[in-house]
């Protein structure tokens, strides 16, 4: 699982596609949790298990040798995981293991990304085959299109006539020209308000007024809001807690609108349609400014008001946070104020690499990620993803960096202390030390406790 969860950091950081390689059945199983995280957490992985031999009797360079041949021999080795990975599938021969390896891919990096699962059996892997290559631009990931312009019209008619508009995402920020394009439309939109509701990565930045933050499912601004734009997410709102207005318009932009991969899900939008995140914001931006009659309802006295007023909420939401992160007179202190002084403490662009579960809303509020590609948190409900995905990121902050000529970024993993078990520390740590992977972990104490040398020496953590 250690090696899978690092894969889906250094997938999720960078957007490249990486390998891992397992043994059989029992390797296929070992990856655990981490199949399901990385599917969720739309995190490009190729995986590829043997598969014990198919003949017995010599028949075939590669036939059985070893007792454990016939104990892991399963009926379909490829539905342990298949339901999880956007392909699967077994090589058969050696002859075109180039085109299925390409066809995997092609699956693996095309939005919505995720997992992939390739296995073939000894007597395939070592067929001898005449040497051949392939063109590789022939090969490349299926773009997404952008928004019809009648669509456009509408999204950005609908947002400029708005008393409450809000956009909700998601997942958005995996591209880390988003951030940015957000932004934009906000600028544009006075009175628009931006909320994140999977934490996955850093989708708007929490130095600007429409800043919400991160919320699970439930949002004030959810129900009064007259127009929603939903952007790249799977859970905009949990209806029994929380849901628009009856009279909402609501619009929705996502690489995979249906969620094919959920039996159950639907949000009551008005039209719904599959494009790529960025093209659809900036087009609906550039729409908003290039329209006289937008430009004109967007700007005036009124709009100022609603500007001011939005600042004004902004302010009042961060003053909220930082009084409900104040220790208390006992000098005991929880996550809240923990995290004031993990940002106040670590050099400005660092990257945080969550699994804080019950605690993320708060370890998001008072961290307040500003800068793209800063805030990556598990994708999904399997426990243990941060401790092998912090080390992925790392290492992908690092190398990359080191392409540029720069230096990677400081990268803190912040668990709750039983999520912290499930990493497999021991393995975690093991790895780091053996390959030089420097990270701050910290282990947040349910009890509300925190015990870290480093707030005491600020220097340690340089």
């Amino acid at each position: 699982m250690v090696a899978m969860s690092m894969a889906d950091g250094y997938a999720r950081l960078t957007g490249k596609p990486q390998c891992v390689i397992v043994h059989v059945d029992v390797g296929t199983q070992g990856l655990g949790a981490a199949v399901h995280n990385a599917s969720s957490g739309r995190a490009p992985i190729l995986l590829f298990a043997g598969l014990s031999p198919f003949t017995q009797e010599g028949e075939m360079r590669g036939s059985r040798t070893e007792y454990i041949h016939w104990i892991q021999d399963v009926p379909d080795q490829k539905q342990i995981v298949a339901q999880y990975c956007r392909y699967s599938a077994e090589l058969k021969t050696g002859v075109n293991v180039k085109q299925m390896v390409n066809r995997a891919l092609q699956f693996a990096t095309s939005a919505p990304q995720g997992p992939v699962y390739l296995c073939g059996a000894r007597e395939v892997m070592e067929t001898e085959i005449e040497p051949y290559s392939l063109r590789q631009e022939e090969w490349d990931p299926v773009q997404l299109g952008a928004l019809p312009t009648k669509v456009v019209k509408n999204i950005a008619e609908a947002l400029a006539g708005a008393k409450e508009p809000l956009l909700i995402t998601g997942y958005a920020g995996r591209n880390h020209a988003i951030a940015p394009a957000l932004v934009e439309l906000a600028n544009t939109v006075k009175g628009l308000r931006v909320l994140d509701t999977g934490g996955s990565d850093m989708c708007f930045p929490a130095d600007h007024p429409a800043w919400l933050g991160l919320r699970f499912g439930s949002e004030q601004y959810i129900r009064s809001a007259d127009v929603i734009v939903v952007v790249d997410c799977d859970v905009p709102w949990i209806p029994t807690q929380c849901r628009p207005r009856d009279d909402a318009k609501i619009f929705h932009i996502d690489a995979d609108p249906l969620k094919q991969m959920m039996p159950l899900f639907y949000v009551p939008a008005q039209a719904r349609f599959r494009a790529d995140a960025l093209s659809s914001i900036e087009q609906v931006t550039a729409h908003l400014k290039a329209d006289a009659a937008l430009t004109a309802n967007l700007a005036g006295e009124a709009r100022e008001k609603t500007w001011g007023a939005l600042v004004a909420s902004h302010k009042e939401r961060l003053e909220v946070i930082a009084a409900k992160a104040q220790p208390l007179e006992d000098g005991t202190f929880g996550t809240g104020h923990l995290c004031r002084r993990l940002r106040a403490l670590c050099p400005e662009d660092t990257i945080w690499s969550v699994e804080a579960v019950t605690n993320t809303v708060f370890v998001h509020d008072n961290l307040q990620p500003s800068q793209p590609g800063q805030w990556i948190n598990c994708g999904g409900g399997g426990l243990g993803w941060s401790g092998g995905g912090t080390l992925g990121i790392k290492l992908a902050t690092d190398y990359e960096s080191k392409l540029k000529g720069g230096k990677g970024k400081f990268v803190v993993q912040i668990v709750g202390d039983g999520t912290y078990l499930f990493s497999v520390p021991g393995s975690v740590y093991w790895i780091a030390r053996r390959y030089n992977i420097p990270i701050l972990t910290i282990v947040l104490n349910n009890k509300g406790e925190f015990y870290l040398d480093c707030l005491l020496e600020p220097s340690r953590i340089h």
